[in-house]
């Protein structure tokens, strides 16, 4: 027997969704209060039926009358602004032929002003269902929690890479289940969050039928509408904007006031924050008296988060959240659809780079990504120049590309004073270990820079006053800032939090040398490793920096003999006839790995020489196979290579898990295998099916192929190190691979000399 259900009246809902927000509640708290899942709650909230029982329960934490929400007692009277009487003369039948009559008349504009969108350096525009990924959004909005830093860092689960993504433990919801749910609806977001591109999707798709297909959708830029003469009506600027339309047999003002006096509109407000100061008033007083009036009708207003300073009373408030791996996918597969570059082989190399995929959760920073990546095939060797357009996209162009004049609140700050207090900004709380920091401290470095200004008022009150203007504002209107919870801020991303400290030191350092000679000290901390690497992008001359951190990796095993006596032997095994073809320092490099089994992905050796990926295979081998040296298993790989295709070379492998799926295969058709080695390759290779070369099952099956080739046989000495020994050649590993990154990063300016000499003398003993 079916349970009995209830579902709310229009009015029902109207009321229930007044008084959830009088009650400061979300339909998540709500949930939790009446015990039930999300589901029941959002099916109540669009008038769907569901269970009596938390029908009742539902009204009951609202303090409402489950009858009268129900239709089932006296109808309800909602205050305090119930929708205007219909024209006399309106008919249902007469209003409906309005609608498609309007809907008819306004869908050209709307597919001319919402269907395609043109941002930074697109050469053309592209349609937005050509590009929209679905968005979502959270019904607590971050910058209102209150959240301790311990808090903040500890969502991160201690994993130093996570940081800056601004994890959020909160449940994400589809934007559209919100628009759905709420009637009136304010959409807040950081700048370049992809609100209006949510906006103009909702205006196509009710345009298309395909949403709320019995209305009319009207958009409007509330920049365009708050500079409009005589500070029209949102009525009257809506008739006069659709004025050239083919209605000769209309009268606009009066056929819109019918169409909102029976709630036929989707009205989709657009930009609150770039109304200038002077326009608000006018504005806030226009947006809050309309939609008191025709409160029948759907409101969507979105705003920059920082920039909202309003109640409106009625509306339910959401944040659009960061983009997510399904997200920056979907935006990807469409952006690179019937392009040379693929979807895959962006995403493939977007994940071997952490720092630029944190930057790919703003769909804005994503697109730049695309347009970048899209030109050359791959990311710039120097990220520092992909960081910098990334801020420039941020700092200048977002509102200087659409018209938009923002208030003066900088104190005059041009574009490198605005640069120079956030690289200033940045070094004291990185140092500090700060990469959440409270409100009243970042307000006391920025008015510890500002006091220094020519047009600075020195005193205390006023300084106080204007660095709270300004971290608001640079919060606002560039979101290279963001407030993380109540009272707490961070860097929008961790990758702009290191550029700029890089950038402080490169370009802001008194005395460079010793200020360079400090930051190597910090070469065996992961934390500083990205800063270094941008700092040597950053130089004129790399040297300044990368000679002394050479110095550096030295000492670390310069106090130990025993450590000493290590180099040396991996030294004299490189220089082993097998080695001769290789470039000597990646060949020390191997032997350092294979000696100390520190790196499996051998990145030093195959960064300084692309083809000891011969060697990588080789090793597998000499393991594999009984019997087999060396030289000879050098041998077996180089004969692969000159009979298969270029892509299919060892030498090209992109990495030395992709390599070892290649030695898999060598050693299944050598014939020199015993029965349980055999079996357990072809097991791996079965796995192998299907995949491309640097996904996680790849790796899985290296990793497991390594394991079971180390099982039969070990190479080089088994020295027994010591756990300190085991951490002091770890540090001199890490940051021997960071000073060849540097040295290989396309930004870094060295001689051809020096290159030379610092790569000559990597993994070789004191003198």
């Amino acid at each position: 027997m079916a349970k009995p259900s209830l579902r709310a009246t229009s009015q029902g809902v109207e009321m229930a969704g007044q008084t959830l927000t009088r009650m400061g509640l979300t339909q998540a708290r709500l949930a939790e209060q009446v015990g039930c899942s999300r589901q029941p709650i959002t099916n109540f909230f669009k008038g769907e039926a569901i269970s009596q029982a938390i029908f009742m329960q539902i009204c009951d934490c609202l303090n409402l009358d489950w009858q009268a929400i129900a239709g089932l007692a006296n109808p309800i009277a909602i205050a305090p602004n119930p929708a205007p009487p219909p024209h006399p003369a309106v008919t249902q039948s007469s209003l409906d032929a309005l609608v498609q009559t309007l809907r008819r008349q306004v869908y050209p504009s709307i597919r001319e002003l919402c269907g395609t969108m043109r941002v930074l350096d697109m050469s053309h525009p592209v349609a937005v269902n050509d590009i929209y990924a679905s968005v979502n959004i959270l019904e607590q909005i971050s910058g209102r929690r209150y959240r301790r830093v311990e808090e903040l860092l500890r969502s991160c689960d201690g994993d130093f890479e996570r940081l800056g993504l601004g994890a959020i433990t909160e449940e994400r919801l589809p934007a559209l289940d919100a628009v759905k749910t709420y009637r009136k609806l304010i959409i807040l977001g950081k700048p370049g969050a992809g609100k209006t591109t949510f906006l103009k999707y909702l205006a196509i798709q009710c345009n298309e039928g395909k949403f709320e297909p019995d209305c009319v959708p009207i958009f409007i830029t509330l920049k365009d509408f708050a500079e409009a003469e005589d500070e029209p009506s949102l009525l009257s600027y809506i008739a006069d904007y659709y004025h050239s339309m083919e209605t000769a047999n209309l009268d606009l003002v009066d056929s819109f006031q019918q169409l909102f006096a029976a709630g036929k509109v989707l009205l989709l407000l657009d930009g609150l924050d770039e109304v200038r100061g002077e326009d608000h008033q006018h504005v806030i007083k226009e947006i809050r008296t309309f939609s008191e009036h025709f409160w029948q009708n759907q409101f969507i207003i979105t705003c920059r988060i920082a920039a909202w300073d309003y109640v409106f009373e009625k509306f339910n408030e959401v944040e659009v959240a960061d983009f997510d791996q399904d997200q920056i996918e979907a935006f990807a597969s469409k952006w690179f659809n019937q392009k040379v570059v693929k979807s895959a082989q962006f995403l493939r190399q977007l994940d071997q780079h952490p720092r630029i995929k944190q930057l790919a959760t703003s769909p804005l920073l994503l697109t730049l990504i695309c347009l970048a990546f899209e030109e050359s095939g791959g990311f710039p060797g120097s990220r520092s120049e992909l960081y910098k357009e990334g801020i420039d996209a941020l700092l200048k162009k977002w509102d200087a590309k659409r018209g938009i004049q923002r208030d003066q609140v900088y104190k005059n700050l041009s574009h490198l004073r605005k640069e120079d207090l956030l690289s200033y900004l940045a070094l004291i709380t990185f140092k500090g270990k700060d990469l959440f920091f409270k409100k009243n401290i970042a307000e006391r470095h920025i008015a510890d820079y500002i006091c220094n200004l020519s047009e600075a008022d020195a005193a205390p009150e006023a300084l106080q006053i204007d660095s709270e203007v300004i971290l608001r504002s640079i919060e606002a209107q560039h979101g290279l800032l963001i407030e993380r919870a109540k009272g707490i801020y961070s860097f929008s991303h961790l990758t702009f939090h290191e550029f700029f400290v890089a950038r402080e030191i490169a370009i802001n350092s008194l005395a460079l040398e010793q200020a360079l000679q400090d930051l190597t000290r910090h070469g065996t901390d992961k934390r500083w490793r990205e800063v270094i690497l941008l700092t040597t992008e950053m130089l004129r001359d790399a040297s300044l920096l990368l000679l002394p951190l050479k110095q550096t990796i030295d000492q670390l095993l310069a106090d130990s003999p025993r450590l000493q006596q290590f180099l040396q032997e991996v030294s004299d095994r490189a220089t082993a006839p097998e080695f001769a073809p290789f470039n000597p320092a990646a060949a020390r490099a191997f032997c350092f790995d294979i000696d100390f089994d520190i790196d499996e992905n051998r990145a030093v050796a195959l960064a300084l020489d692309k083809t000891v990926n011969l060697l990588v295979c080789a090793s597998f081998l000499t393991r594999m196979m009984e019997g087999m040296g060396l030289a000879e298993a050098i041998a077996v790989a180089q004969a692969y290579d000159a009979q298969a295709d270029r892509e299919a070379k060892i030498t090209n492998a992109s990495s030395a898990n992709a390599v070892m799926s290649i030695a898999i295969q060598i050693a299944l058709d050598s014939g020199g295998l015993d029965n349980p080695a055999r079996q357990t390759l072809k097991t791996l290779k079965q796995r192998l099916k299907g995949h491309t070369a640097d996904d996680e099952t790849v790796q899985q099956v290296a990793d497991q192929a390594r394991k079971v080739a180390k099982n039969r046989h070990h190479i080089g000495q088994d020295w027994h190190f010591t756990p300190s020994e085991k951490s002091q050649l770890k540090q001199y590993y890490t940051t021997t691979l960071l000073l060849v990154q540097c040295l290989q990063s396309n930004g870094c300016m060295l001689s051809p000399r020096q290159r030379q000499s610092l790569q000559a003398s990597l993994f070789l003993p004191l003198p």
